[in-house]
């Protein structure tokens, strides 16, 4: 009788509908990785959203690109609060940085997207931002976002000034023609000179003075008109609901339950559960379950139309199907598949090996989930005589590395030996019997361990970089002085136009026009050979 007691009491435990009800009842295990992480955040169970009420000419797509600290976050934050999509409270810091290498580094490494909805002037539209790094090392991230945009808030610190990714952003954004909002932010710091700033801005980029944004995101200052300035200057996408639906991938993350979650961007058509889709790459159909927009967090819709950014789950299992840059049509009405993205270039390659070799299959499985949401990543396979069988990936540098590395342990929980990082070389083989083991005379070198003998080659070949600095006048010499140290060959770009110091303007010189004071001038150095 106690025994039955007993029993009924555990079933009854059991039953309990909270998970915390009693202390005999445990959360179950998840497995590792970040998306599994969110599955206690993921979509079900939502009230699903009506995008009709949004048509093409009420959307706005744009990116909020800068140097690295210069306050994208912090302005992406404000823009959150001010459209009502999150709770404003003392805890809103890096709301879009998910990853929990982002939080500790305190720096985006994923470019992050959110749907906001404003109401300007008696109509409501949709605002989809995306977030994107500022380090050097993940500009694909911010190419990659660029595609699915119109326009772009350029952020630059009010104290420090244009910087070099301020500059490669901006290329990136007038090289796709989108239309240019320059923010200049942090205008509440004691130091702050944003009247410099400007003129900077009108100097480099030819963007008038009266165009700029002054704010401070940190307390929300003239933040709303930087929505407003979205609202008025960026255009609407060009596209139409009653075409074919033609959807660009441009990005994509795994989860363990719900299979590849893809970020797509609608240039024609719309798409709700149960179509039946075709990847224009693999030529594989699959039947959609969910689409919906992220808000920042996952919020299920009906229907997504043209010209909305949103994700797609359509029951793809295999990371090798969601290929970043891949064309999504509807079945039996194919389209003309979308550009895609310039492949990344890596710039330095490292081995990576397991610790235990029965965790290489492992290892694996979570390289191949971490490289899709990560494509910049190369990776080919390798064996070494003292780590056994690994790969050899490639990165866009030194941080990228550091940061995957990061991920793998934190996201994968995978312990991992990673080699010296190494850059590509090149021999030129003389040995007959090298070049028709090869099957040609010039080889690429990426493990060290593959270098041919001295004896078989001609010649080796180093990579070298053409390239320009842009720096204030002042710190010419020492630039130069410094490459010339590091055996490198500098000499001054002819093209730039040089200083009258007498009046302030430039002595002529071809097409450039330089107006303004010593202080503003810009000087610079040209690079011709500079060894990695």
């Amino acid at each position: 009788m106690a025994f039955a007691g007993r029993t009924a009491m555990w079933w009854a435990r059991l039953r309990s509908p909270c998970l915390c009800a009693t202390p005999l009842c445990v959360l179950p295990r998840l497995p590792p990785g970040s998306a599994a992480c969110e599955r206690l955040y993921s979509s079900r169970g939502k009230e699903k959203l009506d995008m009709s009420t949004y048509p093409v000419e009420n959307i706005r797509n744009f990116s909020i690109i800068a140097h690295v600290d210069h306050g994208k976050s912090t302005l992406a934050d404000r823009l959150l609060e001010i459209t009502g999509t999150i709770a404003k409270t003392a805890h809103n810091k890096q709301v879009l940085d998910k990853l929990q290498v982002e939080r500790e580094r305190g720096i985006t490494v994923k470019a992050q997207s959110a749907s906001l909805f404003y109401n300007h002037e008696g109509v409501n539209y949709l605002l989809n931002l995306i977030d994107t790094p500022g380090h050097v090392d993940f500009s694909y991230e911010v190419s990659r976002s660029l595609s699915a945009c119109q326009g772009v808030i350029l952020v630059v610190d009010a104290n420090e000034g244009i910087q070099a990714q301020t500059v490669a952003n901006f290329y990136l954004a007038f090289e796709a023609q989108l239309a240019v909002i320059p923010v200049i932010n942090k205008i509440d710091l004691k130091h702050a000179d944003p009247e410099r700033v400007e003129k900077q801005i009108e100097k480099l980029f030819d963007i008038p003075v009266d165009e700029c944004v002054r704010i401070s995101a940190k307390q929300g200052t003239n933040v709303e008109k930087v929505l407003q300035k979205i609202i008025e200057k960026i255009p609407p996408p060009q596209c139409n609901t009653a075409d074919p639906l033609k959807a660009l991938v441009f990005d994509s993350t795994f989860d363990h339950y719900r299979g590849v979650i893809a970020n797509i961007a609608l240039f024609g058509g719309e798409i709700q559960k149960g179509h039946k889709i075709v990847s224009a790459h693999t030529k594989k159909r699959y039947e959609v379950n969910e689409v919906g927009i992220l808000t920042p967090n996952e919020q299920p819709t009906h229907k997504l139309y043209a010209g909305q950014v949103g994700y797609v789950i359509a029951g793809m299992k295999e990371v090798t199907e969601a290929q970043i840059g891949d064309t999504l049509f509807l079945y039996k009405q194919p389209v003309e598949p979308l550009p895609g993205f310039k492949s990344a270039k890596p710039m330095v390659f490292a081995g990576m090996y397991p610790v235990d070799q029965t965790e290489y299959n492992n290892l694996k499985s979570a390289l191949e989930k971490l490289t899709l949401n990560d494509s910049s990543v190369t990776i080919h396979r390798d064996s070494s005589l003292a780590l056994g069988a690994g790969w050899r990936l490639g990165f866009l540098g030194l941080l990228h590395m550091e940061v995957f590395n990061q991920r793998l342990e934190q996201e994968y929980n995978m312990s991992v030996i990673l080699t010296a990082p190494t850059v590509p070389y090149k021999a030129i083989l003389s040995s007959a019997k090298l070049i028709k083991e090869y099957g040609k005379a010039e080889i690429t070198i990426i493990n060290p361990a593959q270098f041919p003998d001295k004896i078989s080659v001609s010649e080796y070949l180093e990579p070298t970089v053409l390239g320009t600095i842009v720096t204030p006048q002042e710190y010419i010499g020492k630039i130069i002085v410094l490459c010339q140290v590091t055996t490198s060959f500098c000499s001054p770009f002819p093209s730039l136009p040089t200083l009258d110091p007498e009046g302030g303007n430039e002595k002529r010189s071809e097409k450039n026009i330089w107006k303004g004071t010593s202080e503003e001038y810009y000087g610079a150095a040209h690079l011709v050979l500079l060894h990695l």
